[in-house]
């Protein structure tokens, strides 16, 4: 499997000197999402998780709902000069009689680890429509949410080392860590975390917060909504558009959620 860091050395540059030394990177390479053999999208990613990180995507595209829905998820025939396999290419084969939605999934390129919505044919195809309607206001309170981006930093044990990932993490509406996921993609990393959900049949997350390290998006706002999540919590901003769907959706939308403050856009807590 591909290693989730790497050592390069650099020079460390300092008022009174400059110096060699290592640094450690986190590694992103490049993986090729097949559905039922057939090229999906490629994204960059940490490796690792891969198989949640497809499941996590498949069901925020609209194409599943359950883990029943999948057959199995295999990696294939990505090989490196050597002709040693990259792991670089996850082949999911959907269970027999599940169709895919018409449009559904449809990428032409490559999707960057900073961007999830590129690669869309069709401006309708943007926003995806859940089957999971999100069960409106949810009891959480204030208090329990300030704890959570701290229980999450805790976790995030790549990032100590690097610096250099995002991290989603799905707590309980009591403040339990559930699981958390890192990568260099802040959606990927969101993908992996609900792909886990899906595998361990909880989807839909109707008693779970969704808190991811980043601004929220409108592609993050969209996930959790795709999973059933009804709290997304975010350390930094969100944007107008992530406001519009979550008050669409009846998703409690909370933004600078840091130390003892937060400012609540949707939504309301305790």
């Amino acid at each position: 499997m591909g290693r989730v860091t790497t050592r390069r050395a650099v020079l460390r540059v300092t008022a009174d000197r400059t110096i060699r030394r290592p640094d450690t990177l986190a590694v992103e390479e490049p993986l090729e999402i097949r559905l039922n053999g057939g090229a999906l999208t490629i994204t960059m990613r940490t490796p690792g998780h891969d198989v949640d990180l497809a499941h996590g995507f498949l069901l925020a595209e609209g194409i599943i709902g359950s883990r029943d829905d999948i057959a199995i998820a295999r990696y294939c025939d990505g090989v490196d000069d050597t002709g040693a396999n990259t792991y670089n290419v996850l082949d999911v084969q959907l269970a027999p009689g599940v169709a895919v939605p018409d449009g559904a999934g449809a990428r032409n390129f490559l999707t960057t680890s900073a961007c999830g919505v590129c690669g869309k044919e069709s401006l309708e195809q943007v926003r995806t429509r859940t089957r999971f309607p999100l069960p409106g206001d949810v009891d959480i309170a204030a208090s329990t949410l300030s704890e959570l981006p701290h229980l999450m930093r805790r976790q995030q044990k790549v990032f100590q080392s690097t610096g250099g990932l995002h991290a989603a993490a799905l707590f309980t509406t009591d403040g339990t860590l559930l699981q958390l996921r890192e990568d260099v993609g802040r959606h990927n990393a969101v993908d992996k975390v609900l792909g886990w959900a899906l595998s361990e049949n909880r989807i839909p997350l109707s008693d779970s917060v969704l808190v991811v390290s980043g601004r929220a998006s409108f592609e993050l706002v969209q996930k959790a909504v795709m999973a059933g999540v009804p709290v997304l919590g975010a350390v930094s901003a969100p944007s107008s558009l992530a406001v519009d769907l979550a008050e669409e959706s009846g998703l409690t939308l909370i933004g600078f959620l840091r130390d003892d403050s937060m400012n609540v856009y949707t939504g309301s807590v305790l």
